[in-house]
C-alpha cells in the first residue's frame, strides 16, 4: 500500500524523535484495521481512490501529528510541528553559516579567529527565534486554520522513503571513483625514499610505507564493499557494521598521518634551500594543528556509522511489527 506508506512517512516527520516510532505503529495499525475492514464489507481489495479517501478522512499529516502531541499555551497543537520546523531551519540558517566560516578563519589564519562574537551571534539568534515566535503566536490568536492552504491529497506526498536503500548509481559512483583513485594513488605515493610529484620532491620517512598499505587495505576494502552493495543494494547489519569498522580503520590512519611527521623534506627546482626548509617547516607544523579538527571530523564519521547500525535494528523491529498488525 504506497498510499499508506507515503501518509505514515509524512506524518512522522512531524513527530518528536521518542516517540516516532511508537506513534506510527499505533496510526498504522489503526488505518490497517480501517482498510481491512472496507476490504472485507466490499469483498475486495481497495483501489488507490478509496484508500485515499480514508486517508483524507484521518486529516492532513500535520494535523495528525499534532493530535499526538501535548498541549501548547502560546502555540497551538496544529501550528505547533510547523512551528517547530521553521524555527530549527532559522536558526540552523543563523549559526551553522558564522560557524563555518569561523572555523575556516580558526584553520587558515588563527590571528583573526576572534572576528566572530558570540554575544553577536547569539543576539541574532535571539532576535530570529522572537520573531518566529511571534508570528506563529499572532496566527495562532487569529485562527488561522491549515484547510485555508487548499484541498489535499495523499497522492500528493513524496514516495517513501527507505533509508538502508542503496541507490545504485551511488555504488556505481563509489565503484569509479574508488578504482581510480586507488590506482593514481598507488602509482603516485608507492613507499620509495624520494616520491616525485608533478615536478616537486618529497622525502618521506619510514613511517609512510605502513601508512601507505593502510591505506590501500582500507581503500580496498571499501571498494569490495561497493561492489557488494551494487547487487545487494541495502544496507544490512553485517554491511553497515563492515563500513564501520572500514571507517574507523581509516578515520585511525588519517589521525596518525597528522601526528607521525611523515614528511622529512620538500624539493623543486627553482626552489630554493631556505624556502624548501621554510615550507617543509610550515606544512609538519599545519598539521599537528590541524590534528583535532581531524578527530573532530573522525567522530562524526563514527557516530554516523552507529546510527546506521541503529538505524537498521529499528527498521527491522519496525517492520517486524508492521506485520503484526496486518497479520
Amino acid at each position: 500500500m504506497d498510499l499508506l506508506e507515503r501518509y505514515l512517512q509524512a506524518v512522522q516527520f512531524w513527530l518528536p524523535k521518542r516517540q516516532k516510532q511508537d506513534i506510527v505503529a499505533e496510526l498504522s495499525e489503526d488505518l490497517r484495521s480501517q482498510i481491512e475492514e472496507k476490504q472485507a464489507e466490499l469483498g475486495r481489495s481497495l483501489t488507490d481512490q478509496e484508500v485515499e479517501a480514508i486517508l483524507k478522512r484521518c486529516g492532513r499529516p500535520l494535523e495528525v501529528a499534532s493530535r499526538y502531541l501535548p498541549q501548547r499555551y502560546l502555540i497551538g497543537p496544529t501550528l505547533f510541528p510547523l512551528y517547530r520546523f521553521v524555527l530549527a531551519v532559522v536558526l540552523l540558517g543563523c549559526v551553522v553559516p558564522r560557524c563555518l566560516i569561523w572555523l575556516a578563519f580558526l584553520i587558515a589564519d588563527p590571528a583573526h579567529r576572534g572576528y566572530l562574537h558570540m554575544e553577536n551571534l547569539w543576539t541574532t539568534v535571539l532576535y530570529f527565534a522572537a520573531f518566529t515566535t511571534l508570528a506563529f503566536a499572532i496566527a495562532e490568536r487569529s485562527g488561522v486554520r491549515l484547510d485555508a492552504l487548499g484541498n489535499w491529497s495523499p497522492r500528493q506526498l513524496p514516495p517513501a522513503r527507505d533509508p538502508n536503500r542503496i541507490p545504485r548509481i551511488n555504488s556505481l559512483l563509489e565503484i569509479a571513483f574508488g578504482a581510480a583513485f586507488s590506482v593514481w594513488f598507488a602509482v603516485a605515493f608507492w613507499p620509495r625514499p624520494v616520491i616525485d610529484l608533478y615536478g616537486i620532491h618529497f622525502v618521506m620517512s619510514s613511517v609512510w610505507r605502513t601508512l601507505f598499505w593502510g591505506f590501500v587495505i582500507v581503500g580496498v576494502g571499501n571498494l569490495a564493499l561497493s561492489c557488494a552493495n551494487l547487487f545487494r543494494a541495502r544496507w544490512t547489519r553485517q554491511s553497515a557494521v563492515f563500513r564501520l569498522l572500514s571507517d574507523a580503520a581509516g578515520s585511525a590512519l588519517f589521525c596518525w598521518l597528522f601526528r607521525a611527521h611523515p614528511l622529512v623534506s620538500i624539493s623543486a627546482n627553482g626552489l630554493s634551500p631556505e624556502k624548501s626548509a621554510a615550507l617543509t617547516a610550515a606544512l609538519n607544523w599545519w598539521m599537528p594543528t590541524a590534528f583535532p579538527y581531524v578527530v573532530l571530523v573522525s567522530l562524526i564519521i563514527f557516530a554516523t556509522g552507529v546510527y546506521r547500525i541503529i538505524r537498521i535494528g529499528r527498521t527491522a523491529a519496525g517492520t517486524t511489527l508492521g506485520v503484526m498488525a496486518g497479520a
